[in-house]
C-alpha cells in the first residue's frame, strides 16, 4: 500500500487516540474539543452540508415548517434555515478567533510592560483598562459599533479591543510575581535589553494563564456578537448570522413558527458551551490542583 494511502488511513486513528489521551487528562476539555471540531468542520466544509443556497429566497415557501425538503423549515423570507445555520458557523469562528487574537496582541504586551515597569506607567495603563471594564461590555460594544459602523471588521475590532484588559490583567499579575526572581535579575545583569527580558524571559513564564482564558473569551466574543446582531447592531440579515436569525425568528414565536429562532439558537448555545468546556478543561490541565479537587 502506498505511504500516502497509509497516512490517510491512519490519520483518523491518530486523531482518535489523541482525543482519548486528552479525555484521560480532562474529560471536559475532550468534550469541548469534539463540539468545536464538529462546528469547525461545518464552517470549513459548509458547501458539502448545505442543502440550499443560504441567501436564496423561495417566495412560495415562506415560513414552512421542518420537512424533507427543508430540514429546519424556512424563515420569513423563504430562506432555508438548515443551510443558513450551517453557513452561520463561519461567522461564529470568523468573529471569535480574530477577536481573541486582537485581544491577546493588545493585552499581553500591555500587561508585560505595566507589570515590569510599575510606577506611574503601570497606574496609567491599568486605569485606562479598568475604565473599559467598568462599563457593561454589551453597552459599550453597542455604542462603539453603532458609531463606527455595522461591518464584520468593526465588530471584530471592537470585541478584541474591549476584551484586551482581561489578558493584560492576567499577564501583569504574573509579571509582578516574577520580576524580582533570580532568572530576571540574571538576565538584567547579563546586559539583556528590556524587550528581550519581556518577550524571551518573562513572556514564556507568564503566558500560561492568558492562554487558558482564550477559549472562554472566544465564547464571550461569540455571545456578544450574537447579542449585537439580535439588538440590531452588528451583522444583519440576510447575512446568515445566528444572532440576526434569532432576532428575525423572535417575532414569529408568538404565531407558532418556532423553528425560525430555535435552530440558530441551539447552534449558538452548543458552540458557546463547547468553547466554555474547552476553556474549563484547559484550566484543569494547566492546574493539577484544580483537577484533583473535582
Amino acid at each position: 500500500m502506498p505511504p500516502s494511502v497509509t497516512h490517510q488511513l491512519t490519520w483518523p486513528r491518530r486523531t482518535a487516540n489523541r482525543v482519548r489521551g486528552l479525555s484521560r487528562l480532562s474529560p471536559t476539555a475532550a468534550a469541548g474539543v469534539v463540539i468545536i471540531v464538529c462546528f469547525g468542520v461545518l464552517a470549513l466544509f459548509s458547501e458539502w452540508f448545505m442543502t440550499h443556497d443560504p441567501v436564496s429566497s423561495y417566495p412560495d415557501r415562506i415560513l414552512q415548517g421542518p420537512s424533507y425538503e427543508h430540514w429546519f423549515g424556512t424563515d420569513g423570507n423563504g430562506m432555508d434555515i438548515f443551510s443558513r445555520v450551517i453557513y452561520g458557523a463561519k461567522f461564529g469562528f470568523g468573529i471569535a478567533i480574530p477577536a481573541v487574537i486582537i485581544a491577546v496582541l493588545i493585552g499581553i504586551p500591555v500587561g508585560l510592560i505595566a507589570g515590569y515597569r510599575g510606577g506611574a506607567l503601570d497606574e496609567i495603563l491599568m486605569r485606562i483598562f479598568d475604565g473599559l471594564r467598568v462599563f457593561p461590555s454589551i453597552i459599550l460594544a453597542l455604542a462603539v459599533v453603532a458609531a463606527t459602523g455595522q461591518s464584520l471588521l468593526n465588530v471584530v475590532l471592537v470585541l478584541g479591543f474591549l476584551d484586551s484588559p482581561v489578558f493584560a490583567r492576567l499577564v501583569r499579575a504574573e509579571v509582578l510575581a516574577l520580576r524580582s526572581s533570580n532568572f530576571v535579575e540574571s538576565a538584567i545583569a547579563a546586559g539583556n535589553p528590556t524587550w528581550r527580558i519581556l518577550f524571551f524571559h518573562l513572556l514564556p513564564n507568564t503566558i500560561q494563564g492568558a492562554m487558558a482564558q482564550t477559549a472562554v473569551r472566544a465564547a464571550w466574543a461569540v455571545r456578544i456578537s450574537a447579542t449585537l446582531a439580535f439588538l440590531g447592531i452588528g451583522i444583519q440579515a440576510p447575512t446568515p448570522e445566528w444572532g440576526a436569525m434569532i432576532r428575525q425568528g423572535a417575532e414569529f414565536m408568538v404565531t407558532g413558527q418556532w423553528w425560525v429562532a430555535i435552530f440558530p439558537g441551539i447552534a449558538l448555545i452548543f458552540l458557546v458551551f463547547g468553547l466554555n468546556l474547552l476553556g474549563d478543561g484547559i484550566q484543569d490541565i494547566l492546574d493539577p490542583r484544580r483537577r484533583a479537587s473535582k
